[in-house]
């Protein structure tokens, strides 16, 4: 039976292509289905090339602690949201309600409970943020990106079903065909820094104070800086012959992916799960300020698993994160086996059983 599927997915990267993913799914088996996105600039550009889907787009805000006079505005806001998000699912005829996560889930979810809609939402992380222990209460089940994070629900809630991929990252493009669209050298070790589709200001700051390190090692850079640090890399890398590729956002990471002997990068989920698709061997430095440090709990999953190396931001300068990488990048055999066990973790079909549990094959 076709069903009238509203998925929620804005705010950040690691929403949005897992949801637009489960959205293209759903969309091949006959369902209709309408992407709930956030106002933010990141959001419009990472929709770009995505006609074929419908999104409409909604205002969020974050939760403020209980004690904060932001409650007072936020609630009106919310009750605001709520209404709109009700007036969307009714002018959809909506049947089920997917959350990817976030704040941005919080009220659709609401609604879809208040339309007597099927409700789920979607964990990617090892360790739950307040957003989503707030939306499992409004959802029927909760889906998880990894087994880990099923200790934090009820019992009997959860399907473990990986974090969906967008369908272009099922296919490998050939690593010179990569390197030639990004104008790099094809016979260099090639390092992918990237933080997520914001970016990541730690990373860019020490990758772009040693770039003379990396070009006398023989390494060249694919560095997606994010919308609000693009200038500042820009300016480095143009004192530095040789250095690589400065993009300001990146929307075929395939070909991105395929380009890197090794990735540097934040320890988001579904970065990882991307990672873990293309077996790329990974550095990791956690985003310091993440909501109950989940992204060390990611990154440490892939570092026992010897897939990854996991740094502390606070731990490295520039001149220390340069040698990390150089170093790995001249032990061809390590970085072998890091790929084995990096492409141990990618569950390729999670898009699908995602769509199942919609479907209500749980």
């Amino acid at each position: 039976m076709s069903e009238r599927i509203v998925i929620a997915c804005g705010g950040t990267g690691g929403h949005l292509f897992p949801g637009i993913a489960v959205a293209e799914v759903c969309q091949q088996r006959g369902h209709e289905v309408l992407l709930l996105i956030s106002e933010k600039k990141i959001d419009s550009l990472a929709v770009e090339g995505y006609g074929h889907l419908n999104f409409e787009r909604v205002r969020s805000v974050p939760m403020p602690k209980l004690l904060s006079l932001a409650m007072v505005p936020f609630a009106f806001s919310s009750l605001a949201g709520l209404w709109r998000c009700r007036g969307i699912l009714k002018k959809f005829d909506a049947s089920v309600v997917m959350g990817m996560g976030g704040f941005t889930s919080t009220i659709p979810l609401m609604a879809g409970r208040l339309r007597s809609c099927r409700t789920l939402v979607h964990e990617s992380n090892a360790i739950p943020g307040r957003a989503n222990r707030l939306n499992a209460k409004f959802s029927d089940l909760v889906l998880l990106g990894l087994q880990a994070c099923a200790d934090h629900f009820g019992e009997g809630k959860t399907q473990v079903v990986g974090t969906p991929l967008r369908p272009e990252l099922h296919e490998h493009p050939q690593r010179a065909k990569a390197r030639q669209h990004f104008a790099l050298q094809q016979d260099k070790k090639t390092v992918l820094v990237m933080g997520g589709s914001q970016g990541a200001r730690g990373i860019n700051t020490m990758v772009s104070q040693a770039l003379p390190q990396y070009v006398k090692a023989g390494v060249q850079l694919l560095h997606i800086a994010g919308v609000d640090d693009v200038e500042m890399v820009e300016e480095a890398y143009a004192e530095v012959d040789g250095a690589g590729c400065v993009v300001k956002f990146c929307s075929e990471m395939g070909l991105a992916y395929a380009a890197a002997d090794v990735a540097l990068c934040r320890s988001g989920a579904s970065s990882l799960a991307e990672l873990a698709a293309f077996g790329l061997p990974s550095v990791l430095i956690p985003y310091p300020y993440a909501a109950e440090d989940h992204q060390t709990k990611n990154a440490q999953i892939y570092e026992r698993g010897g897939a990854a190396l996991l740094y502390q931001q606070g731990d490295l300068d520039a001149g220390k994160l340069a040698q990390v990488l150089i170093d790995l990048l001249d032990d061809d055999e390590r970085l072998a086996k890091m790929a084995d066990k990096m492409n141990s973790f990618a569950m390729m079909d999670a898009a699908e059983r995602v769509a199942d549990a919609v479907e209500g094959g749980d």
